[in-house]
């Protein structure tokens, strides 16, 4: 193929998250100093990663755990916004349940906080797209179904997560 063709090929930025929980059922989530809202344990996947390698590395860089990437849960677009120049297309991983006791270490340079929360209270920390995430991926785990979720249209994006 030539250069002309590649370079109308749409660009995307990849995400994997981990979908986490304790022993009552509470979404572990962290708070990104570098944006408003809190936000799944995750990050980009870098050059050479797959998904679910980027999903372990980005765990144990910000919260210190060693998790089992388990099933893919959701796959979620969402749409260019003002800080991303291109979209995203997001992997949430059951990473599975742990205790609410577990030993985190923060990735202090990027995140101030952490904690776990009912997916009521989880509503009132993520960015709309993210809480959609959130359900979906709890969903999913609870079904054993794998979700799509394309972009909102109702213009409540927030920024990328």
């Amino acid at each position: 193929m030539n250069d002309d063709f590649w370079a109308t090929v749409n660009r995307v930025i990849a995400g994997a998250a981990a979908y986490i929980t304790d022993e009552r059922g509470r979404v572990l989530l962290v708070d990104p100093n570098y944006r408003e809202h809190w936000s799944f344990p995750g990050g980009v996947i870098d050059a050479g990663e797959h998904p679910a390698q980027a999903c372990a590395r980005e765990v144990a860089e910000e919260v210190g755990l060693t998790v089992e990437v388990g099933r893919l849960l959701t796959v979620a677009w969402v749409d260019p916004q003002p800080a991303v120049p291109h979209p995203l297309v997001n992997f949430v991983f059951d990473c599975g349940v742990i205790s609410s006791g577990t030993p985190i270490t923060l990735q202090t340079e990027e995140l101030d906080d952490y904690g776990f929360f009912t997916l009521e209270e989880a509503g009132g920390l993520l960015a709309p797209h993210v809480y959609d995430r959130l359900l979906s991926a709890s969903a999913a785990r609870d079904s054993g179904a794998l979700s799509y979720l394309p972009p909102r249209r109702d213009g409540l994006l927030g920024e990328q997560g």
